[in-house]
């Protein structure tokens, strides 16, 4: 039987990843400017990123309903994403910002690691918020 190098290893059980496949994932908060509250705390989405691969996969999610909010983040996307770009958005950052998360315990891979991220933030985060006051 041979497996495909691309893929992970499926697991036999519904355990989470391995602790060594988690442990080369990093997680981002992308925020824009608050117009209430003057500051980049307004959370747009959740980049993971998985640096055992060459380059780095990458899974994105979206809170939902803040398209035009969020353009910034999407330019700045483009096609890849790397850890030197993360480290010049931290160093350059100004009416967009970014903020490490942690990965969450029990993810079973990437994409579910930032659904978890994305969860708590419609959770307790974007409720918390003040309305943007710039309709």
């Amino acid at each position: 039987m041979t497996t495909d190098p691309t893929q992970p290893d499926a697991a036999t059980d519904d355990s989470a990843a391995s602790p060594t496949a988690a442990s080369s994932w990093q997680l981002w908060i992308l925020l824009v400017w608050h117009p209430a509250l003057g500051l980049p705390v307004d959370p747009v989405a959740v980049l993971a990123l998985d640096h055992s691969q060459e380059p780095a996969a990458r899974v994105v999610r979206w809170i939902p309903l803040v398209y035009d909010t969020a353009d910034p983040w999407r330019e700045r996307l483009g096609e890849g994403t790397s850890a030197q770009d993360v480290e010049r958005w931290i160093a350059h950052s100004g009416a967009c910002a970014v903020e490490p998360a942690a990965v969450p315990e029990g993810a079973l891979d990437l994409a579910h690691a930032a659904d978890l991220v994305l969860d708590e933030l419609l959770a307790e985060v974007v409720p918390a918020l003040p309305p943007r006051g710039d309709a």
